[in-house]
């Protein structure tokens, strides 16, 4: 049985009594990975994280069937992101590229537990991503996810498929940015917030990584970003609720945010 750690007999950032968990309702840490650098960025978060709490570390890797179906298409093309060329997009060259690419995330995820005795496993399967990912993860469960979807040329963006995971997950979901060191520090949130009962949903091992809750009195996105555009420690937790309205004064926020974002549902 896993016993609970110093961390967890503490009070949650919100000064909400601790969650107190049994080895069936700790569930896992899973990390959405499609070998991209901001996936495993995440993928190396999930890790410490599973590390942290000995919980199960699952990695999915979904193989998109909406790509596949692309090349039903006689007029679907890809271009190689190195010399620019366009070819036509077969279903073997596709495949091919699939299976590739599952065995760089099997190799990204046997390095990133090396050396760390972390029950973990690669959990592969073909469909729609979001699909996929929805019906992986259980209540209990924290899915960490990559700020996918950044672009030098356009700016950081969120991708249409964290967004939608971070509206609809059933558990807490952790959106880390490989573009910043984390670095411990206050865990704010917004105050006062939409359903307060939300904020004590975080789980007290999760809420360990930061230190005293920060209220914040804002409720713009405008605002919130301006307020935390030098943060450089801790995170931000929302709700649901509250991501929904900050995603719908600026859909991009999230992505320009320099902090890890906790969402709970």
């Amino acid at each position: 049985m896993m016993t609970e750690s110093p961390a967890d007999s503490a009070k949650h950032p919100t000064g909400q009594p601790a969650e107190k968990h049994t080895s069936q309702e700790l569930a896992r840490v899973l990390a959405l990975l499609d070998a991209s650098r901001h996936s495993l960025a995440a993928l190396s978060a999930a890790v410490d994280l599973a590390s942290r709490r000995h919980a199960e570390l699952v990695a999915l890797y979904v193989e998109d069937l909406d790509l596949l179906r692309c090349t039903a298409f006689p007029f679907s093309r890809e271009i190689g992101a190195q010399s620019g060329l366009a070819r036509p997009l077969s279903t073997t060259s596709l495949e091919a590229a699939i299976a590739r690419q599952r065995g760089r995330i099997h190799q990204a995820l046997e390095r990133a537990v090396a050396g760390r005795e972390l029950h973990h496993r690669l959990e592969v399967s073909r469909g729609q991503v979001t699909v996929e990912a929805l019906a992986a993860a259980g209540p209990a469960d924290v899915l960490v996810l990559g700020k996918a979807g950044m672009s030098e040329r356009f700016g950081p963006r969120l991708g249409s498929t964290s967004r939608r995971l971070l509206l609809e997950a059933p558990c807490t979901v952790l959106v880390w940015d490989e573009r910043h060191a984390f670095r411990r520090g206050p865990l704010r949130y917004l105050e006062p917030a939409a359903d307060t009962s939300q904020t004590n949903r975080l789980p007290e091992w999760l809420a360990a990584l930061f230190d005293a809750a920060m209220p914040l009195p804002l409720h713009h996105a405008g605002e919130l970003e301006r307020l935390l555009a030098r943060s450089e420690v801790g995170g931000l937790l929302l709700s649901c609720a509250e991501l929904r309205q900050l995603l719908d004064e600026d859909p991009d926020m999230l992505a320009r945010l320099p902090l890890p974002v906790v969402v709970v549902n």
